[in-house]
């Protein structure tokens, strides 16, 4: 049964862990999956910030798709919004700032080039979410490339600037290239002169005759494609903080934990639920063997107690005989010497059948309040002559209470302590009984006596029965005074005395109610 009920328990055991795992991956699958989703949020809103950034570049673009600097960062700043929108920046084609709004840009832009997000704890930079029509092709002229054009004081490498003066030609000149009219050219060419050779360049038309809408007409073709190349908008970043996606992965994180912290504890459960089940079964199991073993000793004890009953009888006869064959006058003084001898094994023999039958009875309590100073009393002159014998005398505290329990029983367990004490003490020894209040509202009884005491590993031994350390002992007296002590429901212990000798102490006694 127990064998079955271990292999049982290994089982439950390995199943309630697998269980308790199960429910953890699950936790940290479900818990990806929702930073995956915070992450795809985060996401989505950084290309409902580039929808907006694309109107507002393009609302910004003038003649030839030409902005200046100040205008747009002037127009990106109130979409910075701190503790979500850090940085905007607009790059050219060499991955370089133009025009940026909001905290600079402080790491490295080429982690951004392979997979377009550049994802750290405290921020995200995205790359091109939506189409900026910023693609560089070699045809500058058929493209509509955003340009940013800085500061003057920052146009240093950018080519000629626009001439000073009206465009040639004058505001006629300007509306006829304006129009990409076929006059333009002659206009320029009588208003040209020396420093406007580039705009007098024949530029190409396209297939429905018309001048390409591009390049400025104050800008010559290589003075364009540099500007291009070096301030047009290639691509842009969006630098976003985590902080929102890292709230929500933190609350979902205490969450699983919190789940996962239950199911640990509820598998706990169940496993020390299980224990107790397993020990109550084996528990019962004992129990009922106890309880066959306890009737089968019973059984063997009446048989024993019956026996011991019917032996002390014919040791009664013999007893008799001995004493009448011990009183003949003509007897010899050997036959009167071993009549006598007989006589005392039959009463040594006797006292022990006495005991045992005593020790056998079953101890049925029946209350009452027994005053201990006058049991104690009546126990010292019962053993008036023992002591007489020892030279010992028996001093009892006067302020013995009156308490709970059966009188006869408690005179013979007090008989029995007080006989060890005069059989275990030296000759001219003292016994001292007295009493005490308790923690617990009880009484507590000492028995002191002044003798050699009992060895600590003896303390517990000599409670058992037929156990003894007196050559003529039967080890029947303390066992019939535990039996007593047990059956009222007190305590037994013996315990050392200062400085020399033995305490027995019987405690958890309850005061008698007063009448």
């Amino acid at each position: 049964m127990s064998a079955h009920i271990s292999r049982s328990t290994r089982w439950v055991y390995g199943g309630l862990t697998l269980l308790w795992l199960l429910v953890v991956g699950w936790q940290v699958v479900e818990h990806r999956r929702v930073r995956q989703v915070a992450r795809t949020e985060l996401i989505h809103r950084a290309k409902d910030i580039s929808t907006t950034l694309g109107f507002v570049i393009h609302s910004q673009r003038r003649f030839g798709g030409l902005v200046s600097k100040e205008r747009i960062e002037l127009a990106l700043k109130p979409l910075i919004r701190p503790g979500e929108l850090h940085t905007i920046a607009l790059l050219n084609d060499a991955e370089e700032v133009v025009a940026s709004a909001g905290e600079p840009i402080e790491f490295d832009l080429r982690e951004l080039v392979p997979r377009a997000e550049y994802w750290r704890r405290d921020f995200v930079a995205l790359m091109n979410l939506v189409d900026l029509g910023t693609n560089v092709t070699s045809e500058a002229e058929s493209r509509s490339t955003t340009i940013v054009l800085p500061p003057r004081n920052e146009r240093t490498g950018l080519g000629p600037e626009r001439p000073p003066g009206p465009p040639p030609g004058g505001p006629e000149g300007f509306r006829s290239r304006a129009a990409g009219g076929a006059r333009e050219r002659d206009e320029t060419d009588e208003a040209g002169g020396e420093g406007h050779e580039e705009w007098n360049r024949p530029r190409p038309r396209r297939g429905d005759g018309r001048f390409p809408f591009g390049r400025p007409f104050w800008m010559g073709e290589e003075e364009y494609r540099t500007l291009v190349q070096k301030q047009g908008v290639h691509s842009f970043v969006l630098v976003l903080s985590t902080h929102s996606m890292r709230a929500v992965c933190t609350q979902d994180l205490w969450a699983r934990g919190v789940i996962a912290a239950f199911a640990a504890v509820s598998a706990l459960g169940l496993g020390l639920a299980w224990r107790n089940l397993g020990h109550s079964s084996e528990l019962e199991v004992r129990l009922a063997r106890a309880a066959e073993l306890n009737t089968r000793l019973k059984e063997m004890n009446l048989a024993a107690a019956g026996l011991a009953h019917e032996t002390r009888n014919p040791l009664n006869i013999i007893r008799g005989l001995a004493t009448l064959i011990s009183r003949q006058v003509a007897g010899s003084p050997e036959i009167e010497a071993k009549s006598r001898d007989i006589i005392a094994k039959t009463d040594r023999v006797t006292a022990q059948l006495n005991e045992f039958i005593n020790y056998s009875r079953p101890r049925e309590v029946r209350w009452s309040a027994v005053p201990l100073g006058s049991v104690v009393a009546e126990v010292a002159r019962a053993l008036g002559s023992d002591l007489e014998e020892r030279g010992m005398t028996l001093d009892a505290a006067p302020d013995l209470p009156a308490v709970q329990g059966d009188e006869p029983l408690v005179r013979q367990a007090l008989f029995n302590l007080f006989l060890n004490a005069i059989q275990a003490g030296d000759r001219g020894g003292r016994i001292e009984v007295v009493s005490q209040r308790s923690d617990s509202g009880g009484f507590r009884i000492q028995i002191r006596d002044d003798g050699p005491g009992v060895p600590e590993a003896l303390r517990e031994e000599i409670f058992r029965p037929y156990f003894t350390t007196h050559p003529g002992g039967t080890g029947l007296g303390l066992a019939v005074v535990q039996q007593i002590v047990l059956a009222h429901g007190w305590e037994i212990r013996c315990l050392p005395n200062r400085p020399r000798g033995a305490v027995f102490e019987l405690s958890r006694l309850q005061a008698a109610p007063k009448a």
